[in-house]
């Protein structure tokens, strides 16, 4: 009996590393690819979501926009075309919680910064303070590199339409008059597909973790040609 083992022995021993490695294939090849979720407004707090769309569970994107940046340029949906982005509500004068979003931003962009894929969009909820050359003080402030982020100022009604039917990202502020909003900490990852991929606390630094894992996630999602 020993005679026979050692006599087949290499190859006993071949089938079994054959055999591991099949199992391993069939492994990978059954498991789910790990995918991020699509975002519907059902999904979200309601507090955040405008009351016309707080049933919707499927198709939801972000509609088109047109706003200008710190530039003097008016920035739309167009100049994010087939883009990974993340996006923000704020406003410069804030001194709460935005000083530590805009922080936070600032990490995402030096991680993105030679990826060309992947950009970042802030919206500010004070547009009739928040004037061209206030937004271009705050991004030399804040180390904004104008080809990878935008912070766009503009009409109040479009920016608060955008915030509460598109990004779900703002509270009503029914004291306020008209187009008031109570903006979040939420930073909210966009697919090419204009479709919400999540949601993260802007003011916490391990969440950022967890956004920049999911860029690269949504990367293998979306490869570049």
């Amino acid at each position: 009996m020993k005679t026979i083992f050692n006599r087949y022995r290499y190859f006993l021993s071949l089938m079994a590393v054959v055999s591991v490695v099949i199992l391993i294939l069939f492994y990978r090849a059954l498991k789910p690819k790990e995918k991020l979720p699509v975002y519907q407004p059902a999904m979200v707090n309601y507090a955040l979501v405008d009351s016309d769309l707080q049933h919707i569970k499927k198709h939801h994107k972000i509609a088109p926009f047109a706003l200008t940046n710190q530039n003097g340029e008016i920035t739309t949906e167009k100049d994010y075309q087939n883009k990974i982005y993340v996006a923000d509500f704020f406003f410069t004068t804030c001194p709460s919680i935005c000083p530590k979003m805009t922080v936070n931003m600032g990490l995402i962009q030096k991680e993105i910064v030679d990826d060309d894929q992947v950009m970042l969009l802030s919206f500010s909820v004070t547009p009739q303070i928040d004037s061209v050359p206030q937004l271009k003080k705050y991004a030399l402030e804040n180390g904004v590199i104008d080809s990878k982020w935008n912070l766009l100022t503009g009409d109040k009604k479009q920016i608060y339409t955008l915030a509460r039917k598109s990004f779900l990202a703002v509270e009503n502020d029914g004291d306020g008059g008209p187009y008031d909003m109570i903006h979040t900490e939420n930073f909210i990852l966009v697919d090419p597909e204009k479709r919400i991929r999540g949601f993260y606390d802007g003011t916490d630094t391990q969440a950022m973790e967890t956004l920049l894992s999911d860029i690269q996630l949504l990367k293998k999602e979306y490869p570049t040609p």
